[in-house]
């Protein structure tokens, strides 16, 4: 009975010591991410550090949350991961620079940091985010800077002068070229077979080869004389032909009736020809004045075989005129593509010289232009848009919508007039809306509701296809005075094949209220376009709304009193 208890005792002891185990084992898993943040309130647009710690054996893979996981809050910057080693062990920390432009209170989610094939969640935290007290009555103001000298701008050659240069040089290339060809063609035109042929024995006769008593070079002369003449008035393969296969050709012609050739002139030819093949190839000794007579032999064959060459008919003389014209189209044909050949060659070395100098950005604008930057240049119209008006300059006239137009990019306003220019998803879209405000202000409440405009114009936006709005909001102020309300931000555009652009798209909206008026202008534009940055600021600064400027100089006066 005491063996049995002892036995029950040690197995309660047992289980015992696995349950701490598995409590020891869950705790430390829970517990390996540490979650801190360096301060549970900041002002609008004051950073907050948000810091990640887990310690883990070297082999181990560690995954931090990705930029998107800390909504409500913007991550404005993510730093490295620091690491440190003990015990064979590494601490990894992660920090995240969080912050938020409206204030109230948020809350960080739990974060999903991935261990090896599991996960671990951390702690949330709150967050209050204080609004930035401004007093704009002690805001001290300068006077406007005078007028100041600079230095002459250093001359710069013009953009269009190195195409200038680059077009003269090719030029100047092709008129060398074709001009030196045509010298060249006129140095070397061809005589007609039997006068060359007869010069060609002129020149031989003056020759020394057989003064040096060289009989192999002279006997081929000879015989390409002979040949060469052949080829081009009676035999087209004559030059290519062995003696056997020249001679069998001349039979051939002379029996079909073609040419009357003396068959002693093919005699005598064949026998030339032989007489050439064993001097050339085996060296055989000539005797005393045989060379002078093959040679004028050789000129006598040339003498029969013209005599003997019929006259060419109408007919022929016409396909010869039609062969030679379109010989010329095929020469001609043939400079035009080397010209435009060499046309290409200096205008990709010039464009490579040029991006090289200047970037492929500049290359690309000087070749193809930039509709930014020629709207950015270009004529402005300044114009006043519905009632109570608001003046602002664009670089095209904005143009009157109606409601549901299905070309629309933006859903038009309920009650009111609406403009716009170009498309969300082009580079630059611009829209101006004026309606009655959705709820009518009071003494009690003399303030639209802002808020719900802008959330209004944003949902438009996402009717259009924007995606992950990047919103903040701020006070809008110009120098003329006009004061309303800014929401701008960052979205990605659905394509309407369903693909999600890779350009990231910028927005911004300005709203004013004006006589119980909403008056609305948003500018969509592709936001790494620098022009299209330009052309924002610059319509944005135009912004005139002449009636409440009126008002405001009205109530000034009785102000100073």
């Amino acid at each position: 009975m005491t063996k049995t208890n002892n036995i029950s005792i040690t197995i309660n002891k047992s289980a015992k010591a696995l349950a701490l185990l598995f409590f020891f084992l869950a705790f430390s898993a829970t517990a390996q991410v540490i979650t801190k943040a360096d301060t549970t309130a900041i002002k609008i647009g004051e950073e907050l550090r948000v810091s990640f710690e887990i310690q883990a054996d070297t082999i181990d893979l560690v995954v931090f949350p990705d930029l998107q996981s800390f909504l409500p809050l913007e991550v404005i910057e993510s730093y490295a991961t620091d690491t440190t080693y003990s015990n064979s062990k590494i601490n990894y920390r992660k920090q995240y620079g969080l912050t938020q432009f409206d204030s109230g209170s948020y809350t960080i989610p739990r974060q999903k940091i991935i261990f090896n094939n599991t996960f671990f969640l951390s702690d949330s935290i709150n967050i209050e985010v204080r609004d930035v007290a401004i007093d704009t009555t002690k805001q001290k103001m300068f006077d406007i800077k005078a007028a100041m000298e600079v230095d002459k701008a250093p001359f710069q050659f013009p953009t269009s002068a190195y195409w200038l240069i680059i077009l003269v040089g090719v030029v100047a290339a092709i008129w060398y070229f074709l001009r030196r060809k045509k010298k060249k063609a006129e140095a070397n035109k061809q005589l007609p077979p039997y006068q060359e042929a007869l010069v060609a024995l002129e020149e031989l006769d003056s020759s020394q080869y057989l003064l040096q008593n060289n009989a192999k070079e002279y006997y081929s002369l000879l015989t390409e004389i002979v040949k060469r003449y052949l080829d081009r008035e009676v035999d087209d393969a004559a030059l290519e032909s062995t003696t056997q296969e020249l001679i069998g050709r001349l039979n051939a012609l002379k029996k079909l009736g073609d040419f009357d050739f003396k068959s002693l002139d093919i005699k005598h030819l064949e026998t030339i020809l032989k007489r050439a093949d064993l001097v050339k190839f085996a060296k055989m000794q000539l005797s005393s004045g045989q060379a002078q007579a093959d040679r004028s032999r050789v000129e006598e064959i040339i003498s029969n075989t013209h005599q003997a060459i019929p006259e060419p008919t109408q007919e022929e003389l016409l396909q010869d005129t039609l062969y030679q014209q379109a010989l010329q189209k095929k020469k001609l044909r043939k400079k035009i593509i080397l010209a435009g050949s060499s046309l290409v060659l200096v205008l990709m070395i010039g464009a490579t010289v040029f991006s090289s100098l200047y970037g492929f950005g500049a290359l690309k604008e000087t070749v193809f232009g930039n509709s930014l930057k020629d709207a950015l240049n270009g004529r402005w119209y300044k114009s006043q848009y519905g009632a109570p008006g608001l003046v602002i300059d664009t670089p095209e006239i904005l143009v009157r919508q109606t409601k549901n137009n299905p070309k629309d990019s933006v859903a038009s306003p309920i009650n009111g007039s609406w403009f716009t220019y170009g498309a969300i998803g082009e580079d630059l879209y611009i829209s101006l809306s004026i309606s009655k405000a959705a709820r009518q202000v009071s003494q009690k409440n003399p303030a639209l509701d802002v808020d719900a405009e802008i959330e209004q114009a944003l949902e438009a936006l996402e009717n259009a296809g924007a995606l992950n709005l990047v919103v903040k909001q701020e006070a809008f102020s110009s120098d003329e005075g006009l004061k309303g309300v800014k929401a701008y931000g960052d979205f990605n555009l659905k394509l309407p094949n369903g693909d999600i652009s890779t350009e990231k798209m910028s927005y911004e909206i300005l709203l004013f209220d004006q006589q119980n008026t909403i008056q609305m202008v948003t500018i969509v534009f592709e936001r790494d376009l620098e022009y299209a940055n330009q052309i924002k600021e610059r319509i944005i600064n135009s912004i005139e709304v002449p009636v409440l400027t009126q008002a405001q100089n009205k109530k000034q006066p009785q102000n100073a009193q």
